[in-house]
């Protein structure tokens, strides 16, 4: 195989494992409340690590012991703005490379492209999450965009590996599978708005939800969205009543994308070339359902909960997957199991 290519792929199946371990970090830092760690931004406290920082944390520290700012907050949040930074600058050399070799690669760097400026919006999400105070939508849309820059890395890595061709039947399922992407799309942003809102916790008991399957609830003021966080629109403080509401809807609605995404990957598994893929949505299904519950159960322990992230951004790298290679059904086998010059 020609050198600039296995580099190349190499590269990119490095970023796309980076990505998702980005935003399992992430996560880490938004369950352990690390994301005001460092209050400013790009650095911490005007410096490039906590450690030239050291005094300005000491005091905002000593003036809220359990507050935002502490050392190890700092680190974490800075851990995870090195590795953005990481990301990136490999994200820019996929795409010169992409752009330099495309005739070698026989692939459009319109994809890698589209890469880098998903992951310029992210980075942009990020320093806002700072400047504005952990703004629930702010920190929702963050959470959104990595899983976009996962999609593409996954859309990127997926068309690099050899797979089984398809039947031309099995292109029936682009549609249904496109719109399980969209159900898992509206779900995630669904959980990161009850991670934002820290209303993880708003109903300790299943399936009821406080005793009741239709509980008091404020629609209104828990689907507000231009708000600061623990607040209304109008500088009130947040009810139990709304943070209920955004807990039962993320709950329900995850019986849909359930049901929904479980059926789908059932009848693709009957494709020998999908089959994997089809196996891993129903597994991350499964242990997505388990690590639900026990968030409820035990009180939304730090593990599970970086883990249901987790088994979230699984599920957009299969169904991604899935839609990869079923765009390529009724190709003939060669051009499916490898990549052509065009």
């Amino acid at each position: 195989m020609d050198p600039v290519i296995q580099r190349y792929r190499k590269l990119v199946f490095f970023i796309w494992f980076l990505t998702l371990d980005l935003i399992m970090f992430g996560a880490f830092v938004r369950l352990t409340d690390s994301g005001l760690g460092c209050p400013d931004w790009p650095g911490c406290y005007g410096s490039a690590s906590p450690l030239g920082s050291l005094s300005d944390i000491h005091a905002a520290n000593q003036a809220m012991p359990f507050g935002p700012v502490s050392l190890s907050k700092a680190w974490i949040e800075m851990i995870h703005r090195y590795a953005g930074s990481i990301l990136g600058l490999l994200i820019i050399v996929m795409v010169y490379m992409a752009w330099r070799h495309r005739d070698r690669l026989g692939r459009s760097p319109a994809l890698a492209t589209a890469a880098l400026v998903v992951v310029c919006v992210q980075g942009a999400f990020g320093a806002w999450t700072v400047t504005h105070q952990l703004m629930p939508v702010v920190v929702t849309a963050h959470l959104l965009f990595g899983m976009v820059t996962l999609a593409v890395m996954t859309w990127l890595a997926a068309r690099e590996r050899p797979y089984r061709p398809l039947s031309a039947q099995a292109a029936r399922w682009r549609g249904w599978t496109m719109g399980g992407l969209a159900l898992l799309t509206v779900q995630i942003a669904l959980g990161g708005w009850v991670s934002t809102n820290y209303a993880a916790l708003a109903c300790m008991d299943f399936p009821t939800c406080h005793g009741q399957w239709l509980p008091p609830m404020d629609f209104a003021g828990g689907f507000s969205i231009i708000r600061a966080l623990g607040e209304l629109p109008s500088g009130e403080m947040i009810s139990q009543y709304a943070l209920t509401a955004i807990h039962w809807v993320h709950r329900n609605f995850a019986f849909v994308v359930f049901i929904y995404m479980g059926i789908l990957a059932a009848r693709l598994r009957s494709e020998r070339g999908l089959r994997a893929p089809a196996n891993l949505v129903l597994g991350l299904l499964l242990a997505q359902l388990l690590t639900g519950l026990t968030t409820i159960f035990f009180e939304w322990p730090l593990l599970i909960a970086v883990l249901h992230n987790g088994g979230a951004a699984g599920l957009v790298l299969a169904t991604v997957t899935l839609l990869v290679r079923l765009f390529t059904a009724g190709q003939p086998a060669l051009r499916a199991l490898a990549p052509q010059p065009v």
